[in-house]
């Protein structure tokens, strides 16, 4: 027997983003590794819909190995970012010269 569209799932989950708590069918999945159509052997995290509408829905393969490659324990935010700068602008030079 089909349920009626009342009866779907009342759990919250939290936005990973603002910390705002919205129902599940109300929720955006969020998928780190950028593949939120596979779906084997994971767990996702949410966003609400006002801070999906905000991202960049981009690929972003290779993103978590690149980030991964430039962090280090007790790196600044500003360290980080101008690390991360240059990868990419080294990234986009290698693309260019190939």
């Amino acid at each position: 027997m089909w349920r009626s569209p009342r009866s779907r799932d009342r759990r919250t989950v939290v936005c990973i983003a603002c910390g705002e708590s919205v129902l599940r069918e109300d929720a955006r999945e969020y998928d780190k590794e950028g593949n939120r159509w596979d779906r084997r052997d994971k767990e996702f995290e949410h966003l609400c819909v006002d801070c999906d509408d905000e991202l960049c829905h981009q690929p972003r393969d290779g993103l978590e190995s690149l980030v991964l490659s430039i962090e280090s324990d007790g790196l600044s935010q500003e360290e980080f970012l101008a690390r991360y700068a240059d990868a990419v602008a080294d990234s986009a030079k290698h693309l260019d010269d190939g």
